[in-house]
């Protein structure tokens, strides 16, 4: 009796541990990833005050611009479970380390070459996108300026990735919350020209983007390069050194990532394109619900990468009950999460849209009943939301990452895309079937990804 009741509490102990490591991990993960949206959200309000048309050709250059890097992203994050299960098996853990941190800023760099290529040409593809010749040769003066931000920003992913795979992610959301305050000030010192600077407009919100993203890789290099906890890693060191090997397993693991992350995104662009057909209103009543979606989203988004990290280290060690454990629970932290991020939206969502937009207006009124709507629909999906998030970072420490790409092709654009286009259009129900169509999506990946989960992680009970 004895010997079963240490057993149990062992457990207990075990799942408490593994429980605050993941908060202790989770939280400036998560804070790093809601500074990467205040970085966009300052473009956007400051490009809002120079105008309609500069809001306009901004927000279809960062689109473009930021389906380019999320992929791009995604290519390089696949350095975050390669690190884990290096450093889970301890072996030669220094060297493997330093090769992979190399070949990730390899592939940074390579990526950049076709994706500055193509970004260059920016006004032929939005004028052969339909879009006005004018507002196009605007987008591309921001995209000449912007573009060059893409190298140190995946440079700065790659040196995250090290910091947070041996749980140290605290110097990334110092560096980043710096950076936000310098793209604040760079902004507006370049768009507008104060203080003596030249008024750039556009193009002043380029360089101060490029300048941001390079002080955000300079940043974590001088801390990674100078102190002491981390210099022995020596990871910029000799970076010229090829390694095919290590190049090719990459991007063997990377490419189904970056794939899935790009067809998540556009899933999101699509619905965006439908709202503008739908109108005014509806397109700007989704810009509120999903702003809201995208912050809560970050949560999820950041227990996701807690669970790479812990079951990569776990199956590094080869433990498969610290596998199961370390994904469960940064799926309940993750999905519990979203459930209150559900109650709120459906019990108080005026009171969410009112940090976007006043309701008393008359002139607003239209937007904020269509947004209330939305919400509605958003709240249903929180949890799935979030449970296909962590699920995807669970399976990535694994090293599961082609499955989960087709489950993504699936869910997204054989149901969840077709699904809103029809509901909207054809069903009549506009704006909340462009809604529900994301909502089928979602739900379906969540599905196919948690039983994927179980699947892998199955072992006899404890």
């Amino acid at each position: 009796m004895r010997q079963a009741e240490g057993l149990h509490a062992g457990r207990v102990l075990a799942w408490k541990a593994e429980a605050q490591a993941s908060l202790k991990l989770g939280w400036p993960l998560i804070l790093t990833n809601l500074a990467q949206v205040a970085l966009l959200t300052t473009d956007i309000i400051f490009m809002g005050r120079l105008g309609a048309d500069a809001l306009a050709a901004g927000s279809l250059s960062v689109s473009l611009y930021h389906t380019f890097m999320i992929f791009s992203m995604g290519l390089v994050s696949a350095t975050i479970p390669m690190l884990a299960t290096t450093l889970g098996k301890r072996r030669n853990a220094l060297r493997e380390i330093r090769r992979t941190v190399r070949q990730g800023l390899w592939t940074a760099a390579l990526i950049c070459i076709p994706a500055w290529a193509i970004l260059w040409h920016t006004e032929a593809i939005l004028v052969f996108m339909g879009q006005s010749p004018p507002l196009a040769a605007k987008a591309a003066q921001f995209m000449h300026t912007l573009q060059w931000a893409l190298l140190p920003y995946l440079a700065y992913i790659v040196l995250r990735s090290f910091l947070a795979a041996i749980e140290k992610p605290v110097w990334t959301l110092v560096i980043a919350a710096g950076a936000i305050a310098f793209n604040a000030l760079a902004g507006w010192l370049l768009i507008f020209g104060h203080w003596g600077f030249p008024a750039l407009g556009l193009e002043g919100a380029g360089i101060a983007s490029t300048c941001s993203s390079t002080m955000m890789f300079l940043g974590l290099a001088l801390v990674l390069t100078r102190h002491k906890q981390f210099r022995r890693y020596r990871l910029l060191g000799r970076l010229w050194d090829r390694d095919w090997a290590r190049l090719a397993e990459l991007w063997r693991l990377g490419i189904p990532i970056a794939i899935t992350f790009t067809l998540e995104t556009l899933v999101f662009y699509s619905a965006v394109m439908m709202m503008g057909i739908i109108g005014k209103d509806a397109l700007a009543a989704h810009a509120i619900a999903m702003q809201l979606a995208t912050i809560t989203f970050m949560v999820p988004l950041g227990f996701g990468q807690v669970a790479t990290i812990r079951v990569g280290l776990a199956a590094g060690r080869a433990d498969p009950y610290a596998i199961r454990r370390a994904g469960w629970t940064a799926f309940g932290l993750g999905v519990g999460f979203m459930g209150l991020a559900a109650m709120l939206m459906w019990l108080a969502p005026r009171m969410l849209i009112g940090f976007f937009l006043d309701a008393s207006l008359p002139s607003n009124q239209a937007v904020a009943a269509l947004a209330v709507r939305f919400l509605a629909v958003a709240a249903l999906f929180q949890l799935a939301d979030g449970a296909q998030a962590v699920c995807a970072g669970m399976l990535r420490g694994l090293h599961d990452t082609r499955v989960p790409m087709l489950f993504a092709i699936l869910g997204y654009w054989i149901l969840g895309v077709p699904c809103g286009a029809f509901l909207a259009f054809v069903a009549g129900w506009e704006g909340v079937g462009v809604w529900l169509g994301l909502a089928t999506g979602l739900t379906v990946v969540a599905v196919l990804m948690t039983s994927r989960w179980l699947k892998r992680s199955r072992i006899e009970p404890e």
